[in-house]
């Protein structure tokens, strides 16, 4: 596990891959500017400070896998999910790594 994995708790790749087989919820959590120079096919926009107020967006899903550019906003973005009761929130770290997983 690198620096970056201990400071934000990344997945590892290996768990990436099989919650994203599965059909995970992939969430960019960057600014709908960044979204749009680049991102992961099949994932939605939904910056981190408007998680709280679009909870119901993540209700029912299997895994949520959040993500953003360094990791550190998508750490913010689980912690505000885990506050709220949601238990299945990974931390992908960024999006470019996710990317990597999806087919």
């Amino acid at each position: 596990m690198n620096i970056l994995q201990k400071l934000f708790g990344a997945a590892p790749s290996a768990d990436l891959q099989g919650v994203i087989d599965e059909g995970a919820f992939l969430v960019d959590v960057r600014t709908p500017g960044e979204f749009n120079q680049g991102n992961v096919k099949g994932s939605v926009n939904i910056p981190v400070d408007s998680i709280a107020s679009k909870l119901s967006l993540f209700k029912n899903k299997k895994n949520i896998i959040v993500f953003c550019r360094s990791g550190s906003r998508s750490n913010m973005a689980k912690t505000i999910l885990e506050n709220h009761g949601f238990n299945n929130v990974i931390n992908g770290g960024t999006w470019e790594q996710v990317s990597k997983f999806v087919k």
